[in-house]
């Protein structure tokens, strides 16, 4: 029992890890795909909540019922002869969301700490590929450390900031004219869940063969319906300060900054963790894809990529959420719809038959 409690706890932080990461805890992610479209970003949130749990079931389903290792042992169930062009589009977001996680780093010791880029840039990545070196086992411990202790900053920050405001939400609020990542709040919710699963499928994907099905899937479900009350708490304590959180890289700290100068301070530490627990788990899914039985090779290629998206990290970290998340998106809808599809119509045929 105690073993099955403890691997429930490193599935649910895992999966959890993989979604709040520098985007999400920034707030720049929320921002982009709630807040920005006024109060319809809040059905956004209800929809979300309820894709996260279900696919988080079924990725769990899956990789259980294959003994899986990697993604690549479910693509081919998922998606037939496709499975080779969605394994190509995989390996572009991990190493596309990896170089975004260290771009986040870098962004928040420079907004803060008033450093250069490359100092948080480079120290993300030490500690990246000393995770990585500790193979499956240190990547799920980092994660049942470091994940709970961003979770409840973020949900901290958003409850404290909401409590602060006369009214639970304002009334009324119009979405300010500007580029938004998606045509209206149905269709950006369904982006945001369709590129937030390509990275959680990968690493969840990783560890069939040590869960128990009842636990994976208890797992997924709890993880999602946590990532949908969350997101919405950073949704409506963003709704708040809006539309002065546009003007910020990293929305998350200028609240925080507006409750008290402390919480900014801690708020800082723990947003760095959460760009860390995700750029860990991209460069765990990418080894973990090219090297499925781990050793010397995973490590070799844990770190590779790791030093291979450095140049990203060049590039704005806003701009990189708003151009390469939504691009994100499409490339997953092909996944999104056969987690959501075949699953169901696979299990209907078996009744039938």
């Amino acid at each position: 029992m105690n073993k099955n409690i403890i691997m429930f706890a490193k599935v649910l932080t895992m999966y959890i890890g993989t979604v709040i990461g520098a985007g999400f805890a920034s707030g720049q992610e929320v921002l982009q795909f709630f807040i920005s479209y006024g109060g319809q970003g809040l059905w956004g949130v209800l929809v979300v909540t309820i894709f996260f749990a279900y696919l988080g079931m079924i990725v769990m389903y899956i990789s259980t019922k294959f003994n899986s290792g990697c993604y690549q042992d479910i693509l081919p169930y998922l998606m037939g002869p496709a499975a080779k062009l969605m394994d190509v589009l995989s390996l572009i977001m991990l190493v596309g969301g990896l170089g975004i996680m260290l771009a986040g780093s870098g962004a928040v010791v420079n907004q803060y700490f008033g450093l250069p880029n490359n100092i948080g840039v480079i120290a993300a990545l030490i500690i990246t590929v000393a995770v990585i070196w500790g193979g499956v086992e240190r990547v799920l411990s980092a994660n049942l450390i470091l994940v709970p202790l961003k979770l409840l900053a973020v949900c901290l920050i958003a409850v404290l900031a909401i409590s602060k405001q006369t009214s639970f939400m304002p009334s009324h609020v119009v979405p300010v004219s500007k580029q938004m990542v998606a045509s209206n709040w149905l269709w950006a919710s369904i982006l945001y869940v369709s590129y937030n699963m390509v990275v959680p499928m990968a690493v969840l994907s990783s560890l069939g063969r040590i869960v128990h099905p009842a636990v994976g899937i208890t797992a997924g479900v709890t993880g999602g319906v946590i990532l949908g009350i969350t997101i919405g708490l950073v949704t409506i304590a963003g709704l708040n300060f809006y539309p002065e959180i546009t003007n910020y890289p990293v929305p998350m700290l200028f609240i925080a900054a507006n409750i008290t100068p402390l919480f900014k301070t801690a708020f800082t530490v723990l947003i760095w963790m959460a760009m860390l627990t995700t750029a860990i788990a991209d460069a765990h899914g990418f080894a973990s894809r090219i090297a499925p039985k781990g050793g010397k090779l995973y490590k070799i290629v844990g770190t590779g990529i790791c030093f291979a998206v450095i140049p990203l990290t060049k590039l704005d970290f806003a701009q990189l959420i708003q151009k390469l998340y939504p691009a994100f998106g499409y490339g997953g809808l092909i996944l999104l719809i056969s987690l959501l599809i075949i699953p169901l119509v696979r299990l209907g045929i078996k009744k039938q038959f």
